[in-house]
């Protein structure tokens, strides 16, 4: 019964993946099994050795506990001592009544009373009385016993020794997940020593079982013996022999004797995160920009991201809650087409935050059952007082572009939504405010279970709640919706599965979904170095799977977006109808996959040492990198990746990438740029962008470094915190631009009288030169000159500078229609945003603007 629940509680997953795996088609490079063998099955070998290890013990322990009452009832005879002083004698008295081993009563004691005659040489006719003596042990009378118990004893003897020998078997496998030395995986002490002695225990263990069959059958203890003995001696010469190998042979002539092994572990290593197919590119970092590159490139410069995460949150949450029941939970990155171009956009859930409603039984499950809407703005645009501009805003829903309509506002599932909820109630679900009143709703979506007797019985027991079994809102037509947060939802659909801790909303023909990253992950993977960013064990990984969730009726769909991922495809065999393939996912959602942080910012980790491809170079350690820092905030830290909108240097489509700088360890300035692609066939695809060795490139601290020396950035900086106000710095954003590099950085500015941090300056740095100006075309048009700003976005524009002058020119170069047209938009945009802003000197300016550009282009 034991034996049966452990199998199917803790094995019952490991068994599936046994008979359902699916072929790595790369083998280890010492035992040259599949990879499969070790992250597919050997978990299941080594559960079941266990158990059987466990069954024995307690076998072993069932049979001294049996025979020990066996004995204590009916002590056999070489149990009983013999005085010397007193003359022993004998009575022998017929014995009647025995039939069969049982007896004729058929009951255990007679069972045991035979075992007692045998025990002591009887017949079956006769009993010896002895005379009670000085306790003491007959050797003739153990050997009695072991005759007795011989079949079972070497049986149990027997699978001891040979389950002994699997073990040993099992644990050579493990040394390719050891480290020892510079090698992560088996090194030359491992191969030549440690390996051996396994091998050599392995057959201690099969001859020990032959041993003690022999022994026990022959009588002899010192030859069942042997083997144990051997077994312990070779255990002890084998540790001591790899100690001296390993610090008097291999240490002083490590890189000769590791090489062959160095070579496993950055090949395995990079396998084993999909770093075996990174595009290495050369990038010249010249210095060579125009403002007719700026202009060429001005969807990269137009998708540079002048907000951050944490200010647009609090903004939204400020401007945007409507209640003060709702709550914004964090801000996602993504990219819709807007007007015909890609643009890269903040998008954040209106949830409800059930802590801050009345905290009664019908307001928490029947009454505010859902969020509302979304809140969405460019990443590059902010009004006239630094704040973001927002393309979707207000309940209902209001949208500035025909791009994004919402028609389906409702959030049911979230991150936000813990409780459950009983829809199609008498009691009307409370919608959205409308002013001073409310608006109301009826659930028409399918998720829930529908609420008869038993029921509601059964989940009231369950939800330990009265109420849901006695309350009059309760019909028949009633359904409970349980498991709506998403997170939790996802865990307990697939538990087997890492998943990414931050979802991301976003909307697709006026509908709300969720997608959470899921990963495969592996500690089994032979020869690759575990990862201290992800569990410290963890050496496989792979972003195989999106799970989509629609917020309205909680449908959740897996799919398996690389076909390639041997265990996504063994969980599809395990699970046909959970998993998709991933041409299953509608088109218009595959649009807003994103190549997650986790995943990327692992293999940028990863990326630092296994970049190197020379066992030597890789063993000194001569080119590690680190990725760069920056200065976020006021104080130094580690960059993270981050998303952009841009043309890759050497092609010509705009695209969504994943990009972090690298800087070499313990230095500051750069060496290379890493990429992941977002977008279409190209998802997932990694390209290095590697800096020339023979220049100096700055990196994100030497520019951080000039920023704080410049006088006019430094001034105004003292200049704020004098007056009592806060500012910060927001990412550095380190733009490849043609073949140079373009750096930029928004500076925030948070008054005491106000929690929302604005957008007062944008830095922008090129080479040896640097810009401070209210807006980004303000500062292009510093560093490069007029005519850098044509088509840029000139979001938050509170001067006249970034338009050079009023008569529709840019300095000396005559304005094209459509740019002028262009430009009017952009002028009437600013207008209506400060009016609604009820800033009415930015709207006069606008409009003024607005006048100018239209009589330019009645001429």
């Amino acid at each position: 019964l034991i034996t049966t629940y452990i199998a199917t509680s803790k094995l019952w997953f490991e068994v599936l993946q046994f008979f359902n795996s699916t072929d790595f088609n790369k083998s280890d490079p010492l035992f040259n099994n599949d990879i499969s063998f070790y992250v597919l099955k050997l978990g299941f070998i080594n559960g079941l050795t266990s158990i059987l290890l466990g069954v024995l013990v307690v076998f072993i322990l069932l049979t001294v506990v049996y025979f020990g009452i066996l004995i204590s009832m009916h002590t056999p005879d070489f149990m009983r001592g013999v005085r010397e002083e007193e003359p022993e004698y004998e009575e022998e008295r017929e014995y009647r009544g025995s039939s069969g081993a049982f007896g004729q009563n058929g009951g255990f004691g007679d069972l045991f009373e035979n075992l007692r005659r045998q025990f002591n040489g009887e017949t079956a006719q006769q009993r010896t009385y002895r005379k009670p003596s000085t306790p003491s042990i007959n050797k003739k009378g153990v050997w009695k016993l072991l005759d007795v118990i011989k079949g079972q004893a070497i049986a149990i003897g027997v699978a001891v020794f040979l389950l002994i020998g699997v073990m040993f078997l099992l644990k050579q496998f493990d040394l390719l997940q050891t480290h020892r030395g510079a090698v992560y995986g088996a090194g030359f002490t491992d191969v030549n020593i440690t390996l051996w002695m396994y091998r050599v225990l392995i057959v201690l263990a099969v001859a020990g079982a032959v041993l003690f069959a022999v022994g026990l059958i022959k009588k002899k203890f010192k030859l069942m013996a042997l083997a144990p003995v051997a077994m312990i001696a070779v255990g002890i010469i084998g540790m001591a022999a790899g100690a001296v190998v390993q610090n008097f042979v291999v240490s002083p002539d490590e890189i000769n004797k590791e090489s062959k092994y160095l070579e496993y572990n950055m090949s395995c290593t990079r396998d084993a995160y999909d770093l075996s197919d990174v595009d290495v590119k050369s990038f010249s970092a010249s210095k060579g920009l125009t403002a007719a590159d700026i202009t060429k490139n001005a969807e990269t410069i137009n998708n540079i991201r002048i907000n951050d995460y944490t200010p647009t949150e609090k903004f939204y949450n400020q401007t945007q809650s409507i209640r003060q029941y709702y709550e914004f939970n964090n801000v996602d990155v993504d990219r819709y087409t807007i007007d015909g171009e890609l643009t890269q956009t903040f998008l954040s859930a209106r949830e409800i935050d059930e802590s801050r409603i009345s905290d009664t039984w019908i307001n928490r499950h029947l009454k505010y059952t859902h969020g509302y809407g979304v809140t969405l703005s460019r990443v590059d645009e902010i009004t006239a007082s630094g704040q973001p501009k927002m393309l979707v805003r207000n309940i209902p829903p209001e949208s500035d572009t025909k791009s994004i309509s919402i028609t389906r506002p409702e959030i049911y599932f979230g991150e936000l939504t813990n409780d459950y909820i009983l829809v199609n109630t008498d009691e009307k679900e409370f919608d959205y405010p409308d002013g001073d009143n409310n608006k109301y709703t009826k659930y028409q979506g399918k998720a829930g279970v529908k609420l008869n007797l038993f029921a509601r019985i059964m989940f009231s027991i369950r939800e330990r709640s009265l109420k849901l079994l006695v309350s009059s809102n309760v019909n028949s037509d009633s359904r409970i919706v349980i498991n709506r947060n998403i997170e939790e939802r996802v865990k307990t659909i697939m538990p087997y599965l890492d998943y990414e801790e931050d979802p991301y909303m976003f909307t697709v023909n006026g509908k709300l979904y969720w997608i959470i990253d899921a990963y495969t992950t592996s500690e089994k993977y032979p020869y690759s170095e575990p990862c201290d960013s992800l569990s410290g064990k963890t050496n496989y990984i792979r972003n195989s799977i999106k799970v989509v969730i629609d917020a309205y009726n909680g449908n959740t769909d897996y799919y398996i977006v690389d076909p390639d991922d041997p265990i996504a495809q063994t969980y599809k065999k395990i699970f046909p109808a959970l998993f998709k393939d991933r041409d299953k996912m509608p088109k218009d959602i595959r649009a807003h996959i994103r190549y997650p942080h986790k995943m990327f910012n692992t293999q940028a980790k990863v990326y630092e040492r296994y970049h190197m491809k020379d066992v030597n170079v890789f063993y000194q350690k001569e080119d590690v990198w680190a990725v760069s820092d920056e200065m976020y905030g006021t104080e130094e830290t580690e960059m993270t990746s981050q998303y952009y909108v841009m043309s890759l240097p050497g092609e010509t489509d705009t695209q969504f990438v994943n990009s972090i700088p690298y800087t070499p360890k313990d230095k500051k300035n750069m060496t290379g740029i890493f990429m992941a692609k977002n977008d279409g066939k190209e998802y997932g695809n990694l390209v290095l962008y590697q800096l020339p060795k023979s220049k100096v490139v700055y990196g994100p601290m030497q520019i951080e470094a000039q920023i704080d020396q410049n006088p006019e950035i430094s001034k105004e900086f003292s200049l704020w915190a004098s007056n009592g106000s806060n500012y910060s710095r927001g990412n550095m954003f380190v733009i490849p631009i043609e073949d140079s590099l373009l750096y930029v950085e928004p500076i925030y500015l948070e008054a005491t009288n106000s929690s929302i941090p604005e957008v007062k300056r944008v830095i922008v740095a090129y080479g040896d030169q640097i810009a401070y100006k209210p807006t980004l075309a303000e500062a292009l048009v510093e560093l490069f000159g007029d005519g850098s700003d044509d088509q840029i976005n000139n979001g938050g524009d509170k001067s006249d500078k970034s338009d050079s002058d009023q008569s529709g020119n840019s300095g000396n170069k005559k304005l094209t229609k459509s740019q002028i047209i262009k430009k009017a938009q952009q002028a009437f945009d600013k207008g209506q945003q400060a009016l609604k802003d009820g800033d009415w000197t930015e709207y006069g300016k606008q409009q003024d603007k607005l006048q100018k550009y239209l009589e330019q282009l009645s001429k």
